[in-house]
């Protein structure tokens, strides 16, 4: 029933349910909602009521007289909802669905109390106006609130309006190490034998293929995919002409996107370096060349072959993979398809075991307050569409510092403090202003980081 209520919502029916049990009552009137409202805290409706003078406990106090005679109204524990009750939550969903709001707010329940006082129940408006609450200004100002909180920019501030985003000069300099390189090598070998210049995704699939010892190899076998029936599938593509003056590496242009969207891949599964199984995966992702073409004929499925490659990644639980993953889901429970620093650092609050997540907690940064003040800064998304959800140009950013901090360490894996750090280099970003609002500075967060560090390498001696 609650499924669409905001967390901030649900506080106030759960805030409702114990006025009324504490009450010994078990039945929820509007009344009891109203206390909800101005129970919960980090809420804007209940500043709006205690600023127009309406006293928490002096209304608690007329509640509890006001229902006195009913407390033996029900002989069981379970809590029900009176019948205006039910009224109220009907209308704060109709709300929310005449304002193309997917959730509903604080806002939807305080506007449906109104309503619901106004049109059928004129004890609780009585309440309302001997509280001192303006109904008038009361709505106004809550309906500006709605707009207001979804009116925000559909576009996330942190993806930059480029038409060109070339970042990278040449992809030989990002795989110049591991086993990238020794692939990289590999197929560039083949270019001298087929007299070709240019190096596309065929001969990069053709080399992961060849390191027959690899887990990817073996995984690309048992999927119908061998060094034989792709090279045989290889050899019926039409050679390619072409003259270069540099004889440098040349790239495909799906060769390119390829390998810089496996560069992307290996950031997003937590890993410190470019494998295999990361080229295949931006294959996957590219949806071109003649690499992919011969997947097409070999009849492989994209998602299958992605779902098993991924499968034993997820089970070593890499902190950043479930960072990213926790990151998505908030960025989706705000209506939001695009992931920003500020969902990365909720993903790092969220993970909780990793250093990042204890450094912020002995900051005193909980995942309920950094929440609030994300939804703050953002509001939500009244556009929302379910599709594919993407990174923002300063979490990407993120991502790629985070990588080179690990690299520099030669830590194999990307953890959750080089997250943490990569934010405080991007003085720019929502997620720094989430923490400064909190109270907290980057000289803070990194000197955390450093004696979260000593303290593991202490224990490990």
């Amino acid at each position: 029933m609650f499924e669409r209520f905001t967390e901030k919502a649900i506080n106030i029916i759960s805030m409702a349910q114990k006025e009324a049990a504490d009450s010994q009552i078990f039945k929820i009137y509007p009344e009891h909602i109203l206390l909800g409202v101005l129970q919960t805290k980090s809420n804007i409706c209940s500043r709006l009521l205690i600023y127009g003078g309406m006293n928490p406990d002096d209304f608690r106090k007329h509640v509890f007289k006001k229902y006195e005679n009913t407390k033996h109204e029900l002989q069981h524990t379970n809590i029900v909802f009176s019948e205006n009750s039910q009224k109220v939550v009907v209308a704060a969903f109709e709300l929310a669905k005449q304002n193309k709001n997917p959730y509903i707010m604080p806002e939807h329940i305080l506007l449906a109390l109104i309503e619901i006082a106004q049109n059928s129940e004129p004890e609780l408006m009585k309440d309302f106006l001997k509280y001192g609450a303006d109904i008038a200004k009361l709505k106004q100002t809550l309906l500006k609130l709605i707009e207001k909180n979804y009116k925000k920019s559909e576009l996330h501030p942190e993806v930059e309006n480029k038409t060109d985003k070339s970042e990278y000069s040449t992809v030989q300099s990002i795989f110049k190490d591991d086993e990238a390189k020794i692939i990289l090598d590999r197929a560039v070998a083949k270019l001298t034998a087929s007299h070709y210049e240019i190096l596309g995704t065929e001969q990069i699939v053709q080399s992961v293929l060849e390191d027959t010892d690899s887990d990817i190899t073996k995984l690309l076998n048992e999927s119908g995919i061998n060094l034989k029936n792709y090279c045989s599938k290889l050899n019926e593509v039409s050679s390619r002409q072409a003259e270069f003056e540099e004889k440098q590496i040349i790239f495909t242009p799906n060769a390119f996107k390829t390998m810089l969207l496996a560069f992307e891949t290996a950031k997003e599964l937590g890993s410190a370096s470019v494998k295999p199984e990361h080229i295949i995966l931006g294959m996957l992702k590219a949806k071109s060349g003649i690499a992919y073409n011969i997947f097409k004929e070999l009849k492989i499925n994209d998602d299958n072959l992605a779902h098993k490659i991924i499968k034993p990644i997820e089970k070593q639980m890499p902190e950043t993979l479930t960072i990213l993953r926790l990151a998505k889901r908030e960025a989706q429970s705000m209506n939001r398809n695009i992931v920003g620093s500020e969902f990365i650092l909720l993903g790092i609050i969220g993970e909780a075991a990793g250093i990042g997540a204890k450094v912020l907690s002995q900051l005193g940064i909980t995942i309920k307050d950094a929440r609030i003040e994300v939804e703050r800064v953002l509001g939500y998304n009244k556009a929302f569409k379910f599709g594919e959800v993407i990174f923002s140009d300063r979490a990407k950013k993120i991502l790629e510092l985070a990588w080179e901090k690990a690299k520099k360490h030669k830590n194999t894996k990307i953890a959750s403090e080089n997250l943490l750090w990569a934010i405080t280099q991007t003085p720019d970003s929502i997620a720094m202003q989430v923490l400064s609002n909190l109270g907290v500075d980057v000289l803070e967060i990194n000197q955390g980081i450093l004696k979260e560090i000593e303290n593991l390498k202490n224990q490990e001696n």
